[in-house]
């Protein structure tokens, strides 16, 4: 007898894979300090992409005191933009979610760059941008 638990999307608990990355600052990259200021999450069973940013000014500041931050918060708002599609994401608009995730988390050399993507399991993709937002950034 075969075991269909396997078949079922979500498998026997109901969770999904997704994956997800950090979002740092660098304001000075010879320096390679850098801080987290938000998360990007995809999980690809429920065609979902999402993202949270918080940016600590101050911490910022404390590593480079002439840091643009204005420009900052509007690169962390251009991610939020993508991720959530329509007109706001500008040319990725027709993007699906999973292209759309990609093309956030391919290396940059600009001072807001993703990190490594890890993965996890989540009965709800939706929330785990949140959650993930306070583990690592707040």
């Amino acid at each position: 007898m075969s075991d269909d638990r396997h078949f079922i999307k979500g498998g026997p608990t109901g969770r999904e894979v997704y994956e997800y990355a950090v979002l740092r600052v660098v304001p000075r990259i010879e320096r390679g300090e850098c801080i987290n200021a938000g998360v990007l999450v995809y999980c690809r069973a429920r065609g979902y992409v999402g993202a949270r940013t918080h940016l600590d000014e101050a911490r910022l500041l404390a590593l480079d005191p002439r840091a643009d931050v204005a420009g900052v918060r509007a690169a962390l708002g251009a991610v939020e933009r993508v991720c959530s599609g329509g007109d706001a994401a500008g040319q990725a608009a027709p993007d699906d979610a999973g292209r759309r995730f990609r093309w956030l988390i391919a290396p940059r050399s600009t001072i807001v760059q993703p990190g490594p993507v890890h993965t996890g399991l989540t009965t709800d993709p939706e929330a785990e941008p949140e959650r993930l937002l306070d583990l690592l950034v707040r």
